[in-house]
C-alpha cells in the first residue's frame, strides 16, 4: 500500500467521527465503570476479565485494545477516583475566599468522601494489592495532585494574603487532613463502623478540627470568619 493511500485510510475514520483504536473515551469508560462494580464486589484477586466483560457489555478482545491487563484496569479504577476527589475539593476551595470558611468546605467534603461505603471498598481492595503492586497505591498517594496538594495550595494562598502563619505548609495539610477525618475513617475501614458517620458527628468533627487548626496557626486580624 502506498503513503498516499495509507494516509487516506487513517483519515477516513476521523472525517466520519470514528475513533481510532482504543481512543474512544465513553468506551474506556464503560470498562472502567463495568470493571469498578466487579472489584468493589470480588475484590482484586477473585475478579476475573470474563467477570468483567460480562458487567461491561464489551468483548474481552474491545477490553485489551484499553488496557493491557487486569492490573492496568485497576490502575485507571483508581487514577479516576484520584482525579474525581481531587477536582471535587479544588472547586470548593475555589469559592472560599475566607480560611474558615475553606477549611469547613473541605473538612466536611473529604470527610464524606472518604468514609463512603464506595471509597471504603476501594481502600480496602487498594490495601490487598500493597505488596504487590506498591507503585500503584504509591501514585495514588503521591501524585503532583491529589487531595493534599489542594489543600496546601489553599493554605499558601492564605498564608501569602496575611491570614496564616505557617512554617511547613505541607505538614499542615496533613495535619487538618487527619483531624478533619477524625477517627471514622480507620473506623469504617476496619469495619468497627458499618454505616456513615452522621452528618452531624463530621460537622462537630471538622468544626472542632479547624479550631485546633486555627489555634496553631491563625494570625490575629485576619481575615478567616468563625465557622
Amino acid at each position: 500500500m502506498t503513503e498516499e493511500k495509507t494516509e487516506e485510510r487513517c483519515s477516513i475514520p476521523h472525517q466520519q467521527g470514528r475513533f481510532a483504536a482504543g481512543a474512544d473515551p465513553a468506551k474506556r469508560g464503560q470498562i472502567i465503570e463495568g470493571a469498578k462494580r466487579v472489584f468493589m464486589t470480588l475484590g482484586f484477586d477473585a475478579a476475573s476479565m470474563n467477570d468483567i466483560t460480562r458487567e461491561a457489555g464489551v468483548s474481552k478482545g474491545t477490553i485489551y485494545v484499553y488496557f493491557e491487563n487486569k492490573e492496568d484496569l485497576f490502575g485507571a479504577i483508581i487514577e479516576q477516583e484520584r482525579q474525581r476527589i481531587t477536582l471535587m475539593l479544588k472547586d470548593i476551595l475555589a469559592g472560599s475566599e475566607e480560611v474558615e470558611d475553606g477549611l469547613y468546605r473541605f473538612g466536611m467534603g473529604f470527610a464524606t468522601h472518604i468514609t463512603a461505603p464506595q471509597t471504603i471498598n476501594a481502600m480496602r481492595t487498594l490495601i490487598g494489592v500493597t505488596t504487590r503492586m506498591p507503585k500503584l497505591c504509591s501514585r495514588f498517594f503521591h501524585s503532583p495532585a491529589n487531595v493534599r496538594t489542594v489543600l496546601e495550595d489553599f493554605i499558601n494562598r492564605h498564608v501569602a494574603l496575611g491570614n496564616l502563619e505557617v512554617e511547613d505548609t505541607d505538614l499542615a495539610a496533613r495535619q487538618f487532613i487527619e483531624l478533619a477525618s477524625g477517627t471514622f475513617f480507620k473506623l469504617r475501614l476496619f469495619g468497627d463502623l458499618d454505616d456513615v458517620p452522621p452528618e452531624a458527628d463530621l460537622d462537630r468533627t471538622v468544626r472542632s478540627a479547624i479550631r485546633m487548626f486555627m489555634a496553631a496557626y491563625g494570625r490575629s486580624g485576619s481575615t478567616a470568619s468563625k465557622v
